[in-house]
């Protein structure tokens, strides 16, 4: 004969949220161990001061940015040059540095023989490190919108006339 215990039977069940808790206390405790042992260490380095004087005007020049605008106007850097004093003082740029570089740039109503009068001159001084600006053109139709692509080899379609 069985005989019931006075003290009611209960199921096991396994606490997930204790073992949670203490998950994260070792996860938090192993992140504050490892960057308490962690050294930052840095090399010191020179920076520039606000008030730094500007650079010596013989200082070798390594990069002039050239640009022909509509009209034939030539810039060096955002200055005018005369047509007459381009290949002068592309011969200085060239004495002063023999490895210098040219960006070329050209505005879109600029002459095409006028940059390439230009790119003579450049080559003529000695100067071999030539970089092109090209920008992409933009193709519109009459009412601002790109005009479909024919196939290969065929006419461009003829302009609308208002």
């Amino acid at each position: 004969m069985r005989m019931r215990s006075p003290i009611p039977h209960k199921k096991a069940r396994i606490e997930i949220i204790p073992l949670i808790d203490i998950m994260f206390f070792l996860l938090a405790s192993f992140m504050m161990v490892s960057l308490s042992q962690t050294h930052m260490k840095g090399i010191p380095v020179n920076l520039p001061s606000a008030n730094s004087p500007p650079p010596p005007p013989n200082e070798k020049k390594d990069y002039v940015s050239i640009r022909v605008t509509e009209g034939g106007l030539v810039y060096f850097d955002n200055a005018p040059v005369l047509d007459s004093d381009v290949l002068p003082k592309l011969y200085q740029l060239h004495e002063g540095n023999k490895d210098v570089k040219v960006s070329l740039s050209a505005e879109t109503l600029a002459m095409h023989g006028d940059v390439i009068g230009l790119l003579d001159k450049v080559r003529l001084a000695g100067i071999t490190k030539i970089g092109y600006q090209i920008k992409a053109a933009s193709v519109t139709g009459s009412a601002g919108t790109v005009p479909p692509p024919g196939p290969p080899g065929a006419p461009p379609p003829p302009p609308n006339k208002p």
